[in-house]
This record gives structure tokens, C-alpha cells and sequence, in this order.
């Protein structure tokens, strides 16, 4: 295991970034679209008294639905016009990717190119809005049976006409949050869905900073527990980057070539990422959970006390808090198996291996061809153990400490880890840009110094 080593922020100077017209372009207009985000996570829906829902939120606080309310920057909390966030389109992106892995016809609509990924991305976006309007049904009824369960009218006028209001409003705001994630990838920087997420992530922030000041002046956290939750972010913070660009590197050899100091081999490493698939299996596993989550959480209390599956879907919520057993289990689980098929997504051992041998590189050792693709898929395998076994370690360590030591907020491995890794890219991403401003300087002088040659 090799970790690279070289800082990610070389290259950058305050001078070379004021001199990329294009590159503040793309960072003004990625601010500009985060703050619209920011704005809309303050819409209510239509027929929703926000007075009401606020009582209401502090009444039936708690549960695994606030892991996801972290997730949309409070937006599930306060019932704004993006209270689903972008969730609904990852997950409508699973069962895309999974049937394509499944289905010969998606596969084949795969390889078409840029007409195919088209294609996908439009089953996609149908996917969305059957999921939205899902998760908005239930939604809009689970929040007239909790508010008449409570004794708060939260919805000023119960009925079919604000379930159907409410499932319209929902599905526009997830569509339109989508829209602004493809603006910020085509015209700003960095991935817009994970930016999105993480902006949601950070504008809890500062509530958490001043709830854990307050606790500590009231009393209610040891001045000791609160510094050993500062190094334990810290230390966390340090493993993720350590972890995410460690590196197994293969030796490759190609073909003896004539040269000036006679006949040598040239080689180069293919380099394998610990960490394949980056934060993708936690964001899929806890996208997963939210649709059978909201549904179970507010038809529970639409059905309290009604029959035993009201009890019964009540009893399997109460399972589902944060540190519980199952919930734990169900969220491992899917990190694991997420990490496994995501890196066989990325990575094609066979396809590897051809590309080799297509171009007379060889493994040392290793005869090309079929003998090949097997050491790659024995190596691959190895290293995503490890990295599951990381991102296992990330996303549940904080969860059991929270339930253990109740900590009376929430401090997610998970959103640690999505903060972390969207940075990392971002800040890449505008090294790249400043790289090619640089490269694209250089040619300019090239070739007025020709001019002045001739």
C-alpha cells in the first residue's frame, strides 16, 4: 500500500487564480447556485403552518430520519419544497445501475456512448419523480396523522387536495434541485449532487459547534468528553485522507525500445485506490434506507393504535434509532456491498487486461491475457476488503459513540467522510483548471515569440 505523497494544493498562488477569468466564473456561479439551494430549504409546502411544524418537530424529534435531515441541511425537518433532497435521484440511479448490470438490453443501451448514457440518465429522471411522488404520499399522510396523533395542526387543511399539492411541490423541488446539481457539473466546478450534499452537511455546522459549547458552559458535557470529541474529529479527518489517496500500485513493463542510451524497457504503475469507490457506498446504502425509513416512520403513526401493524411497524422504528443493532447491521451491509459492486463498475478487470495486451504491456511474472485479468480481479478484491472495511469503520464508530456516550446532537461518520472527499475533489478540480490556464499561458507566449521570429 502506497500513499501519494505529493500536496494537493501544489501549484496554487493567489496571482495564477486571479489571472482564471473562467475558473472564478465557474466558482461564482457554483456559490450562486448553493445559495439557491440554501434559499429553497426555507419553502415551506403549500398548506403547512411552519409555527405548528416547528412544535411538531420537537415533539416527535429523534430517530434515523434525522440522519437524513443532516443529509438536506434541515430541509426534511422544516417540510420546504426540497425536504427530499437530491435522495430520490441517487436512488432512482441505483436500481438504473443495478439493472444494467442485470438487464442485457440496458447494457447493451450502455455501450451506445453518449446516446445511451442518455438514455440511462432520462430512466433515471422517470425513476425520480415515481420515487418522489412515493415518498411524498406518504409524506403528506404521515404528516396529518402525527399532527392529529400530537394535538399540532402542522397542515392547515387535512385532506386529498394537500396530499395531491404536497406530492407536486415535492416532486418539482427534487427535479429542480436535480437541474441545479447538472448546472454545477456542466458550468461550475466539482460534482453538483455531492456538492449539494455536502452544503447541506455544513450548514449544520454551526448548530452543532453551539450546541456542544452550550452543553459544555451548562454542563451537560465534560469539558474532558468535548476535547476528546475534538481529537476524534481530527484523527478522523486524518484517516480519511490518508485513506482516500492511498494507493496499490502494479508494475507494468512494456517492450524493450531503441533509445539513445541503447535498448531499455519502460515502465509505469497502474494505480488502484484503496478506496475505489469513494463515497458512494454510504451514500447509496443510506439512500436505500430512507425509502422504506419515511415510509414505516409516518405510516406508523398514521396507524398507531389502529391494528398490530401499526404496533408492529412502530416496534421495527424503535429498531431503526441511531446505534441500534439493526440499523446498524442493514447500514453495514449495504456499505459492503455497495463498495463491491461499485468497484466492479468502475473497474474492468478484462477490459484492463485487453488494453495490455492490445498495447504489449505485461505484469511481471504474469502472462497476459486471462492470467492477467485474474491477478488484477485477486488484487482488486484484496483492496476492497480493506476499503470496505473503512468505510464500515468511518460511518458506524461515530454512530456507536453518539448512542453510547448520548451526545445530544449528531455527529455522522458519514457526513465526515462526504465532507472530506467533496473538498478533496473540488480542490482538485480547481488545480486542474489553474493547470490548464498555466499550460494554455504558455502556448500564447510560444507562439507570439514565433511571430516575432519570423
Amino acid at each position: 500500500m502506497a500513499s501519494a505523497a505529493d500536496p494537493m494544493a501544489q501549484g496554487l498562488s493567489l496571482s495564477k487564480f486571479t489571472q482564471a477569468t473562467d475558473l472564478k466564473k465557474r466558482l461564482w456561479f457554483t456559490i450562486g447556485v448553493l445559495i439557491v439551494f440554501r434559499m429553497l430549504s426555507y419553502v415551506p409546502l403549500p398548506g403547512i403552518d411552519p409555527t405548528a411544524l416547528g412544535l411538531l418537530s420537537q415533539q416527535t424529534s429523534g430517530g434515523v430520519l434525522d440522519f437524513f435531515n443532516a443529509f438536506s441541511g434541515g430541509s426534511l425537518k422544516r417540510m420546504s419544497l426540497i425536504a427530499l433532497g437530491v435522495m430520490p435521484y441517487i436512488t432512482a440511479s441505483i436500481v438504473v445501475q443495478l439493472a444494467t448490470s442485470l438487464s442485457p438490453t440496458l447494457a447493451a443501451i450502455k455501450k451506445d456512448g453518449e446516446s445511451g448514457r442518455k438514455r440511462l440518465n432520462q430512466y433515471t429522471r422517470y425513476g425520480t419523480v415515481a420515487l418522489t411522488a412515493v415518498q411524498g404520499y406518504f409524506i403528506a399522510r404521515g404528516l396529518e396523522a402525527i399532527g392529529a396523533n400530537n394535538g399540532v395542526a402542522a397542515v392547515i387543511e387535512p385532506g386529498m387536495l394537500f396530499r395531491v399539492v404536497a406530492v407536486i411541490s415535492l416532486i418539482g423541488g427534487t427535479m429542480f434541485l436535480m437541474w441545479l446539481g447538472e448546472q454545477i457539473t456542466s458550468r461550475g466546478i466539482g460534482n453538483g449532487m455531492s456538492l449539494i450534499i455536502m452544503a447541506g452537511i455544513v450548514a449544520n455546522l454551526p448548530t452543532t459547534l453551539v450546541n456542544l459549547l452550550q452543553g459544555s458552559r451548562s454542563g451537560s458535557i465534560d469539558p474532558v468528553r468535548l476535547i476528546g470529541i475534538a481529537v476524534a474529529v481530527i484523527g478522523l479527518i486524518l484517516f480519511i485522507c490518508f485513506m482516500e489517496r492511498a494507493q496499490r500500485r502494479i508494475l507494468i513493463q512494456y517492450p524493450k525500445r531503441q533509445t539513445q542510451r541503447g535498448m531499455q524497457a519502460d515502465r509505469s504503475h497502474l494505480p488502484l485506490k484503496i478506496n475505489t469507490a469513494g463515497v458512494i457506498p454510504p451514500i447509496f446504502a443510506s439512500s436505500l434506507l430512507l425509502m422504506p425509513l419515511t415510509i414505516s416512520q409516518f405510516a406508523g403513526q398514521r396507524v398507531a393504535g389502529e391494528s398490530r401493524w401499526g404496533d408492529i411497524i412502530i416496534t421495527l422504528n424503535q429498531y431503526l434509532q441511531h446505534g441500534a443493532p439493526l440499523y446498524m447491521a442493514l447500514y453495514a451491509a449495504g456499505i459492503v456491498f455497495f463498495s463491491f459492486f461499485y468497484t466492479a463498475v468502475v473497474f474492468n478487470p478484462e477490459e484492463t487486461a485487453d488494453n495490455l495486451k492490445r498495447y504489449g504491456g505485461f505484469i511481471p511474472g504474469i502472462r497476459p491475457g486471462k492470467n492477467t485479468e485474474t491477478y488484477f480481479d485477486y488484487v482488486l478484491t484484496r483492496i476492497t476488503v480493506i476499503g470496505a472495511a473503512y468505510l464500515v469503520i468511518i460511518c458506524l464508530l461515530p454512530e456507536y459513540l453518539v448512542s453510547a456516550l448520548s451526545i445530544p446532537f449528531y455527529l455522522g461518520g458519514t457526513s465526515l467522510l462526504i465532507v472530506v472527499n467533496v473538498t478533496m475533489d473540488t480542490v482538485t478540480q480547481i488545480q486542474s483548471h489553474l493547470l490548464a490556464h498555466q499550460y494554455g499561458d504558455l502556448i500564447k507566449k510560444a507562439k507570439l515569440r514565433g511571430a516575432r521570429v519570423r
